[in-house]
């Protein structure tokens, strides 16, 4: 049985960069993004963050997605043809193995995370989010939170909503959605920020987001926005790949890898201006942490004309944004298991789906009866790390920045100049080889002084 079928490639080349945007633009742009720029500094951090898509994440993306196209199979799959094929050497497949071990993991937590935009979606559709001040908004916040029961349905429902479409194929389940799911997210998104310019503190917002501030940049300021870039992509741990052995042959690589990362980094960019101002206007602080999107958004959906509806769009939007992203993490690892295990897709994805949530209640408790609980004491970086901080720090810092070094090396020192200028199908030589300096120096460069000056 081959990893790569008829019924598992694109239908389009359109369709793909809708499936790849869907995959990068999801709760890590709305959510983790505001964030993490919130309790960063703003400017500076945002301003780092952009500088990492241009000379690392486009093209360590672009290298990603040209090793799955030229392997045609899962992470693993590929690593081991391009170990027959290309000269690689047969111990590449166990990083494909890790890698798929971290999707696993990240896609656990990410669930919770996916639950928390359920709940606030079915609570805005029952008109449970109107009217809500700065006070009330918090106080349904934390009661969430503090209610592991909720959690847990929101975490189960969802994850069966991604097993159900991952098990159903990339074109009957994906590639129907996605078409219409993501030009509407993205509408949604201007339309905030349009609001958001006559409602909020939009001068102010703007001011905090692109006006940096370098007195307040640490080492662990630069390493959580290079974190953010990989994280919020996708690279460095197969599942971009995985996307890449769906390609045509004929798809101009590089250009998808700049239409995705603009993609992404563009709704990052809406979702701080949706959110800030709001912020601001209200004045809470842009470093409440992984909660400001629950706090702040609901409080002005409660406002507005209109907002109760607005309200529960958005958090359907965000919802469905969140479920495109999931469907990629566990496409990456279904697509191996389906040829490597002697089972039928449709029970591979739900035997995943029902370890996704046992292991994902660790996050969950991670917020209340386990929020105490810290594992990892005798390391200072980690000390004070609930579990679902450490598969956070571990996923975001670690595993992705280290998979797109690996990624780098395979795509600027293993393969042949030939076959790389051959696979990404790119007719400028100068594009080329700007390409080439930036996968084989700059890209795997910038990462190793990231992790020396986090050291430090």
């Amino acid at each position: 049985m081959s990893e790569k079928t008829s019924t598992r490639g694109w239908s389009s080349n359109y369709v793909f960069l809708l499936a790849s945007i869907g995959s990068t633009v999801g709760l890590s742009n709305i959510w983790k993004f505001t964030y993490l720029a919130g309790e960063n500094g703003g400017g500076a951090f945002v301003l780092i963050y952009l500088a990492s898509l241009v000379v690392m994440g486009i093209p360590i993306l672009g290298a990603e997605l040209m090793i799955g196209k030229r392997g045609g199979r899962s992470m693993v799959g590929t690593l081991t043809v391009m170990a027959a094929r290309d000269g690689l050497h047969p111990a590449w497949k166990y990083f494909g193995w890790i890698a798929m071990a971290g999707v696993f993991l990240i896609l656990s937590f990410y669930s919770v995370i996916a639950g928390w935009t359920l709940d606030y979606t079915v609570s805005s559709f029952a008109g449970r989010l109107g009217n809500l001040d700065a006070t009330s908004a918090v106080s349904f916040y934390n009661r969430l939170l503090e209610d592991p029961i909720r959690m847990m349905i929101g975490q189960g429902v969802f994850v069966i909503a991604t097993v159900w479409i991952v098990a159903m194929g990339i074109q009957d389940g994906l590639e129907r959605s996605i078409r219409w799911m993501m030009p509407a997210l993205f509408i949604i998104l201007v339309a905030l920020v349009i609001y958001a310019m006559f409602a909020g503190e939009f001068a102010q917002a703007l001011a905090f987001m692109f006006m940096p501030d370098f007195s307040k940049v640490t080492s662990s300021t630069v390493l959580m926005a290079f974190g953010q870039a990989f994280f919020s992509l996708g690279i460095g741990v197969g599942v971009m790949l995985t996307y890449g052995a769906y390609m045509a042959p004929t798809t101009n690589v590089l250009r998808s890898a700049v239409i995705i990362a603009f993609s992404d980094g563009l709704a990052s960019m809406l979702g701080g201006l949706a959110i800030f101002p709001i912020v601001f206007q209200y004045n809470l602080s842009p470093g409440e942490g992984p909660g400001l999107i629950f706090m702040t958004l609901p409080i002005a959906f409660g406002q507005m004309p209109g907002g109760g509806q607005v309200g529960a769009l958005f958090f359907l939007l965000l919802l469905v944004a969140a479920l495109t992203s999931s469907i990629s993490l566990l496409e990456s690892i279904i697509a191996h298991l389906e040829v490597a295990v002697n089972m039928t897709r449709k029970k591979i994805s739900i035997i995943a789906g029902v370890l996704l949530w046992v292991i994902g209640l660790g996050t969950v408790f991670s917020f209340n009866i386990w929020k105490e609980f810290t594992p990892i004491s005798g390391i200072a970086s980690l000390r004070g790390k609930t579990f679902f901080g450490l598969l956070d720090y571990f996923s975001s810092n670690l595993l992705m920045p280290v998979g797109g070094i690996l990624m780098a090396v395979i795509a600027g020192w293993l393969l042949p100049k030939t076959v790389c200028r051959e696979e990404l199908n790119v007719s400028s030589a100068r594009a080329f080889m700007l390409w080439r300096f930036l996968i084989r120096y700059v890209a795997p460069l910038a990462v190793l002084g990231i992790f020396l000056s986090n050291l430090g």
